[in-house]
């Protein structure tokens, strides 16, 4: 079997870093390691080509070629997936999808014309897959009834990347969150039990990654690092002295739950095993909101505390914050921007809520038949959308302050602010790197170009770069790496904010910025069940 697995483009988004990605010489942010995982999975005399399609696209020759497309995705990637697979009929080619976007909207697949959905895990639905074949069946939907030991799962196939086109590699330790947060489809497509990789396991794929060359960053790409605490202090034990006796090779970068700042033991070990960042589900400072989404986590202690700890352990912070919730006040966009500004977070992500299919709040509006068709990040496939039913308050009135919120933290002068004093808020004293890093070409020409664009093309911030790059070097000159990335990442969210106010315009017919600020009425109260 002649296999061509294709990972889809995705749009202009937050995460897509479009700009930063030009200045640094690169292509796309980190590698697609679910599709090279599956790719490990298939039989060993097959003959695979792979194309991340953000990298660099297939040829007509590889079409040809092939007898079956394989392609994975998120709901983001949701055009070009769509466009791959009846480019794939059209040419007369069998068709297997899988991943997150059609394990949760697997319908959408079948009207495109795909032949076989390998759904949920791949380590369970992959061999059912290819015994459908063995079989000499055309068409199949794969299933998984429970949720797969992944210990048991491969060593994903990183021979395939273009490892030198990515800002960072990707690995995974544990999949599944013990939480309940309404919104969220991970604990959907993964389960509330986190099920981790031995620690062995993991150190061998970093060892197999630091064999074929890479240096640099590195994101662990759990959706919550810290969900198993106890099997990711076992990792990070045998993970710190690997890192020194290969002279920490790599940094890293995680996804992990507000309550990591609870526990002072795992905060040291992911100091002394190189960690120099971590994302956190903030979501919103409102602890009424919290309550309603069930995010209780985050209540339990003060949040710009948590934030303060975290900072103290070295770990710069990337944070994700939601407007939208039921009950919500008026002005959530002001304190979302507030909290930002005493935490310094540099890169808050900020996104109107979406009722993602199958969660706990989908089958809720469900229910209550709030629930609108036709709108949303489901329908539309990218992250500046308004929201897919109704709201508790005025749908106007939730996008204007999202537009206003985001308009206002990437102004220039408040992120380069920001990101200043993230990086002196950091206690950066740690034996090994702990900081951002880039390869010597990578670096060299992201400094000339940064240089260049804000040292002297951006007249409004020009003299804030020169006085902050000074204090920088005069107080903290062990984060430099890490504050010029963020100053370079500003580049792409200086556009991204103008696209997301565009496409929010196109939404609602009427710039938000523009449109006379009337008196609102009364929310409607709706009773949470």
């Amino acid at each position: 079997m002649k296999a061509l697995l294709l990972y889809p483009q995705f749009p202009q988004s937050f995460w897509s870093y479009d700009r930063f990605m030009e200045i640094a010489g690169l292509k796309a942010a980190i590698p697609p390691l679910g599709i090279i995982t599956v790719a490990a999975l298939l039989p060993q005399d097959w003959e695979i080509r792979f194309c991340d399609r953000n990298v660099t696209l297939e040829t007509a020759e590889d079409w040809q070629w092939c007898d079956l497309v394989i392609i994975s995705a998120m709901l983001v990637q949701k055009p070009d997936f769509h466009a791959l697979i009846k480019k794939a009929v059209q040419l007369g080619k069998q068709v297997a999808v899988g991943g997150p976007y059609p394990t949760s909207l697997p319908q959408d697949a079948l009207d495109s014309g795909a032949h076989y959905l390998i759904l949920d895990e791949g380590e369970i639905t992959v061999p059912l897959f290819l015994e459908a074949l063995s079989q000499g069946k055309n068409r199949g939907i794969f299933r998984a009834a429970e949720k797969p030991d992944v210990t048991l799962s491969p060593m994903p196939r990183f021979d395939l990347l273009k490892r030198d086109a990515y800002l960072m590699m990707a690995m995974q330790f544990s999949r599944g969150c013990p939480f309940s947060c309404e919104f969220c489809d991970i604990i959907t497509l993964y389960g509330r039990k986190p099920r981790t990789k031995e620690p062995s396991q993991a150190i061998a794929e970093l060892q197999t990654l630091y064999d074929l060359g890479w240096r640099g960053s590195l994101f662990i790409v759990d959706d919550n690092f810290i969900g198993n605490q106890r099997n990711v202090k076992r990792f990070l034990r045998e993970l710190i002295p690997w890192v020194k006796q290969h002279n920490y090779p790599f940094t890293f970068i995680t996804e992990a739950s507000v309550n990591l700042a609870e526990d002072d033991e795992l905060l040291h070990l992911m100091r002394e095993a190189g960690f120099y960042a971590v994302f956190l589900g903030i979501e919103t400072p409102d602890q009424d909101s919290l309550q309603v989404t069930n995010k209780l986590q985050n209540t339990r202690n003060p949040l710009i505390e948590a934030c303060r700890k975290i900072n103290q352990a070295g770990m710069l912070i990337y944070a994700g914050f939601i407007i939208g919730f039921d009950g919500e006040r008026t002005g959530a966009g002001k304190r979302i921007q507030a909290f930002v500004e005493q935490t310094s977070i540099p890169q808050p992500m900020l996104g109107i809520l979406q009722a993602l299919p199958n969660t706990a709040l989908w089958n809720r509006l469900q229910q209550e038949q709030r629930l609108v068709t036709g709108v949303g990040a489901t329908e539309v496939g990218d992250q500046n959308s308004l929201m897919n039913f109704k709201p508790t308050r005025p749908l106007a009135e939730i996008a204007r302050e999202y537009v206003e919120t985001f308009w206002t933290l990437y102004e220039p002068q408040n992120y380069l602010r920001r990101c200043l004093q993230q990086c002196l808020n950091i206690d950066s004293r740690t034996e090994g790197k702990q900081t951002m890093q880039f390869s010597p070409g990578q670096g060299l020409r992201l400094v000339i170009q940064l240089i260049w664009l804000q040292g002297f093309q951006r007249a409004e911030i020009r003299g804030q770069f020169w006085r902050q790059l000074w204090i920088i070097l005069m107080k903290k000159p062990q984060v430099l790496n890490m504050y010029l990335g963020l100053c370079a990442a500003g580049e792409h969210f200086w556009k991204y904010r103008i696209l997301a106010r565009k496409r929010i315009t196109q939404q609602l017919g009427y710039d938000p910025l523009e449109a006379p600020v009337l008196s609102q009425p009364k929310p409607v109260l709706v009773k949470l069940s």
